[in-house]
């Protein structure tokens, strides 16, 4: 399942954060929660949809498909549990955040999967 970049995985991540705060997310909504240009952004997501991990309406509304949904899902299951645990250890939150994010995106499932069973217990 996970054969995306960081970048990929960090706009499903974005639009599955967008899809729960809007009643429908567009490029510019990504665009100006990532502080990226709408170029780059149509760019990112015209491959995401040839990889079939979203759809794009005619009027620009984009949706995550099943596998677009799960990976997103994943990585921001990631993110919350990484950050909540950084904080509790006494990282600042800030800092606990951005760390996060960089470590969702390469920590084996095995690894992720103990610290989850050992933050949970």
């Amino acid at each position: 399942m996970r054969a995306l970049n960081e970048s990929a995985e960090n706009y499903l991540e974005t639009i599955l954060i967008l899809s729960k705060k809007l009643p429908v997310v567009r490029s510019v909504d990504i665009a100006n929660e990532l502080g990226f240009k709408k170029s780059s952004v149509s760019v990112a997501m015209k491959n995401l949809k040839a990889k079939k991990h979203i759809t794009v309406t005619e009027a620009g509304f984009i949706y995550l498909t099943e596998s677009g949904r799960e990976i997103a899902e994943m990585i921001y299951e990631r993110h919350q549990l990484l950050t909540s645990w950084l904080t509790f250890l006494g990282v600042s939150p800030e800092t606990a955040a951005k760390d996060a994010c960089r470590i969702e995106h390469v920590i084996s499932e095995e690894s992720f999967d103990a610290i989850k069973r050992h933050v949970k217990s």
